[in-house]
């Protein structure tokens, strides 16, 4: 969705798009949520010491006991608060910016003929100066940076689950504009995109070989990368029901990385395309 209000693509395009993420994606997620019943020779082909899982397992329940109690009507107001106040405090310093942002814009683009340069900054430019984006970079960049906080032991309160509720609605908004029919209409944009996902899961295993990395790590960054917070700890959760909210922390990070990437990646194509 940041990507769509920065690059601002069709609605057309935007849908099929959708569709083929999810239908690429929850193929792939298929195959993870197999691997778990064969994690065992999986970590045995990679050579992989999975007792690191054991312990982050045993890690996070012991989290989970020491400060899960049953959430009362102040504490569901304090988490609510929490949220509300980060967002309002994202939509404040993105009113501030993109003014400014768009000013630098203009001038860049003007001097656009002059190099490369400033034709791809023109590009940068342009493209940061949108509300939308901010908001979700410095929304983002506050959960993580409150994580470190006292504010983290309101997960014993189910923070990460109210969190999820709204991340469904948020992925449900989305999914009510996919363009089903487009599997027919556009094979070759599911053909980019099983190539995408191609690369992905060859980079992953290759990766996972070389580094020796638990089958955990394998399959929840993957869902972390391609599926975010609505996924992740699904597939995190198959493992253990305790380490969903390792899950959802990998999915988060993948937020704050993928916002970046896709932003780069965007402008890498929008220079090509010019």
């Amino acid at each position: 969705i940041a990507m769509k209000e920065i690059f601002q693509p069709s609605e057309k395009l935007f849908t099929t798009m959708i569709a083929v993420d999810v239908l690429v994606a929850e193929f792939w997620m298929m195959f993870l949520l197999l691997g778990v019943g064969s994690r065992q020779k999986i970590d045995a082909w990679t050579g992989a010491d999975a007792s690191s899982v054991e312990r982050m397992k045993e890690k996070m329940e012991g989290f989970r006991l020491e400060h899960e109690r049953i959430a009362s009507t102040t504490d569901l107001f304090v988490t609510l608060g929490v949220a509300f106040a980060a967002t309002a405090i994202a939509h404040f310093f993105a009113d501030l910016l993109v003014p400014h942002l768009e000013v630098w814009a203009e001038g860049l683009f003007a001097r656009r003929e002059e190099s490369q340069f400033m034709m791809i900054a023109s590009f940068a430019a342009t493209s940061i100066a949108s509300g939308f984006f901010w908001l979700i970079v410095i929304a983002t960049t506050i959960g993580v940076a409150i994580s470190f906080t006292p504010l983290r032991r309101l997960e014993g309160v189910g923070a990460s689950r109210i969190g999820t509720v709204f991340i469904f609605i948020l992925v449900a908004t989305i999914g009510m504009q996919m363009h089903i029919a487009a599997v027919r209409e556009n094979a070759s944009l599911f053909l980019v995109g099983l190539v995408w996902m191609a690369i992905h899961v060859g980079s992953m295993f290759t990766v996972a070989y070389f580094i020796k990395a638990p089958y955990f790590f394998l399959a929840v960054g993957s869902k972390a990368n391609i599926g975010g917070a609505a996924s992740a700890p699904v597939v995190a959760a198959a493992f253990h029901p305790s380490l969903a909210p390792v899950g959802v922390l990998l999915a988060v990070l993948g937020y704050v990385l993928g916002t970046y990437g896709a932003w780069i990646c965007g402008l890498m194509m929008q220079y090509i395309a010019s």
